[in-house]
């Protein structure tokens, strides 16, 4: 067999053709933070309302109404859509190993963990990502909500709004022109950053599961 030919079916094994003169590339993966900040703004029109009443739900997976929720729902649901991670077995696992590393015995009064509402708690959320190594940043205090290094899609950002209260969210796009999308009490939102410059920075986060 010549060199020309041994060439040539070379090529053939390693391309795949559809039918004459139709040669298709494998889809690129789009990258893990993307796929989270894609499913946290699928999310947006879904998630209308917002409801921070406590709900007995079903565990491991388990998940109120999209159509409602809270600010962490927004992280929780993203996770399990984009990469099958459940926050709220991962975080009941992680508080069940060790109840006194997380805020829930000082800050709400609780003996032990419970997967109904752990998960949905910004500072549990917080807890379990800093355990993980995902913390990129700790913001200054006082620092002004938009003061992030260049947070990218897929980034965990939290924040303390109004009296002090804990709120989280998940970039869409960025470095430049950086979005977020979040729930603050009317839904699931897609919002440029500059809008929490009135809130304290807290947390900048890039947690992979």
């Amino acid at each position: 067999m010549g060199l020309h030919r041994r060439t040539a079916l070379g090529m053939l094994v390693a391309t795949p053709i559809f039918g004459a003169g139709e040669v298709f590339a494998r889809p690129v993966p789009a990258p893990s933070g993307q796929r989270l900040a894609e499913a946290a703004r699928s999310q947006v029109g879904v998630t209308k309302s917002y409801d921070p009443s406590y709900r007995a739900i079903p565990y491991p997976n388990g998940d109120v109404l999209r159509s409602t929720g809270v600010c962490a729902d927004v992280l929780i649901r993203a996770a399990r859509d984009a990469w099958r991670a459940d926050l709220q077995q991962l975080i009941h696992e992680d508080m069940t190993r060790d109840f006194d590393a997380y805020p829930s015995k000082r800050a709400w009064g609780l003996k032990g963990p419970d997967s109904n509402i752990d998960h949905r708690r910004v500072l549990n959320v917080e807890t379990y990502l800093t355990r993980q190594r995902a913390q990129l940043a700790v913001a200054p205090p006082k620092a002004a909500g938009d003061r992030f290094d260049e947070p990218r899609p897929g980034d965990i950002l939290t924040w303390r709004v109004w009296g002090g209260r804990p709120h989280i969210g998940v970039v869409s796009e960025g470095p430049e022109g950086v979005r977020v999308v979040h729930n603050i009490g009317w839904g699931a939102k897609e919002e440029p950053l500059w809008m929490f410059k009135l809130h304290t920075a807290v947390g900048h986060y890039r947690w992979r599961a």
